[in-house]
Formats: structure tokens, C-alpha cells, sequence
């Protein structure tokens, strides 16, 4: 089953943001009186248009202590504690459930994918 139009705009959020997008705005010039923020940037692009998805983006910064992993390996978020802090700050469960997943997967697959990049360059070193 596709994803709904606004989990997709989350998944290329995600990509963008886990896949080293900050870094490279840091080299965009300003823009309409902002600091870094190209007109066809992929995080102003996919950014929430929703109360709701902008409380979604807030609670994935608030995640990063929730991550599980293993030496050398990213797994996921612990979803019972991001359920939780979502319920805390009042946001839908429902909405939560339904878009955090789809987010965690690209987290886990752009950091292992970092880490993995950082283990080479290491070797070659």
C-alpha cells in the first residue's frame, strides 16, 4: 500500500536531514533575508505543513537519546519510549504510529550507512 502524500514528504524530510543535508546547507548563501535556506532546498521543500507534522519533525529531534544500538549498528528508536514522549507532549498517538516507523527506517539506514563510510575511510587511513 503507498504511503500517504504526507508520509512520504516525512520519508524525504528524513532522508534529507539523517542523510547529511545539514552540513551541506551550512555552503548555501542566504536566502529571502534567511541564513541557509535555498529557495529549492530539500528540507524547506518537504517541510510539515500540518501543526501536527511540524509536532511529528519536533518530537524526531527529541528522539536522539531514545536510539538503541549495538557496537557498530544503529536498530531503531525504543518506540514504547517515543510513544510516550509523543503522548506526553500531546501529540496523537495515531499520527505518531503511523509516521514514526517509516522515519525511524531512514534513520537507521543513513547512520549505518555514515558509520560503515566512517569504518572505511578508517582502514584506508
Amino acid at each position: 500500500m503507498p504511503l500517504p502524500f504526507c508520509a512520504t514528504r516525512f520519508i524525504a524530510r528524513a532522508e534529507w536531514s539523517f542523510g547529511g543535508g545539514e552540513r551541506y546547507c551550512a555552503a548555501c548563501p542566504p536566502f529571502e533575508g534567511r541564513e541557509q535556506s535555498c529557495p529549492d532546498c530539500p528540507t524547506r521543500l518537504n517541510r510539515p505543513v500540518t501543526f501536527e507534522g511540524w509536532q511529528i519533525w519536533d518530537l524526531v529531534g527529541r528522539l536522539g537519546g531514545q536510539i538503541r544500538a549495538t557496537p557498530g549498528a544503529v536498530l531503531g528508536w525504543d518506540m514504547g519510549a517515543a510513544l510516550a514522549l509523543a503522548s506526553g507532549l500531546g501529540i496523537d498517538a495515531l499520527i505518531a504510529a503511523e509516521l514514526l516507523p517509516g522515519i525511524e527506517a531512514v534513520m537507521v539506514r543513513k547512520l549505518n550507512e555514515e558509520m560503515e563510510g566512517e569504518r572505511e575511510h578508517a582502514v584506508r587511513s
